[in-house]
């Protein structure tokens, strides 16, 4: 199991470096946390979102106020993904893994309403995330086991079928509703998808390796693992050479959803357009802004 390694924060704190380096006072940054839940759509779970299977997940960032409506931010984001045929479409197969996911990203926010005079706005972001997973199973003893290193599919020792990356890019593309809760703190919901470049978060893509060619290259136990209906009872026989095992025409997705919050580092000296508290001022406003075109 890939262990947690804090030099993965090197790519995080380039990216807060990169922000805090936008505006030497500060005023302009916010702090965020993020709790809520991961997972992901691929072969062992076809629905594109669901909270079947889904693990707890959480984060931090830093988000550069540009105006009132526009953000540069990046987050550092963990959570867990995985899934099990037995819940699936495809029970006889029997496959099932679990990965955890790291994610650094830096993205761009744009909030609809103007959060200084609508307390209550949507917001959507995109960017870039780079992203590490490492999808594990466990055997039939419960012994945990390495996917990728296994070469499920024959890749590395197959022609055309190369040994797929650990570390990857994906990107972000979500949204949520954000609450001002004053000029300096806001509270938000978030859901957050990740469209990728693999199709190995679950190590299942393509066809069936020959099992005796998988058991020469790879070992007897990497044979069991590539196929395990035949765990089941009365379950089918390792399939011919080629049967389908996955879509390599479809990607994997992974996504986040919760709740977040944020608070302003640095609060005094921040001008704002209207005092949420101040009765000499414009007050927040809670309706949606009118089109006076």
């Amino acid at each position: 199991m890939r262990s947690f390694n804090f030099c993965r924060f090197r790519y995080l704190a380039l990216s807060l470096v990169l922000l805090s380096g936008l505006n030497s006072r500060s005023q302009n940054l916010f702090a965020s946390i993020y709790v809520g839940s991961s997972n992901y759509s691929g072969e062992l779970q076809e629905k594109r979102f669901t909270f079947t299977q889904s693990h707890p997940a959480g984060g931090v960032g830093l988000l550069y106020e540009i105006n009132e409506k526009m953000f540069i931010r990046g987050d550092f984001t963990f959570g867990k993904i995985g899934a099990h045929d037995k819940f699936g479409k495809n029970k006889a197969r029997n496959l099932s893994f679990f990965s955890n996911i790291y994610e650094y990203s830096i993205g761009f926010e744009y909030v609809l309403f103007d959060p200084y005079i609508y307390k209550v706005s949507p917001y959507f972001f995109t960017g870039i995330c780079l992203f590490d997973f490492n999808p594990h199973t466990k055997d039939a003893n419960g012994n945990i086991v390495l996917l990728a290193e296994r070469s499920t599919e024959g890749e590395g020792f197959i022609a055309g079928k190369d040994e797929y990356k650990l570390r990857d890019f994906s990107i972000p593309i979500g949204g949520g509703i954000m609450w001002a809760i004053n000029a300096n703190k806001r509270l938000g919901i978030v859901l957050g998808f990740r469209k990728t470049f693999t199709d190995y978060l679950d190590d299942v893509s393509t066809t069936y390796v020959d099992q005796t060619l998988l058991a020469l290259n790879r070992g007897q136990s990497t044979a069991d693992i590539a196929y395990r209906g035949d765990e089941l009872p009365n379950g089918p026989v390792y399939p011919p050479a080629g049967t389908r095992r996955g879509n390599p025409k479809t990607k994997d997705w992974y996504y986040f959803s919760g709740i977040s919050f944020r608070i302003r580092i640095l609060p005094k000296g921040r001008a704002i357009k209207a005092q949420f508290d101040s009765g000499r001022r414009k007050r927040a406003r809670t309706d949606c802004p009118v089109n006076v075109y």
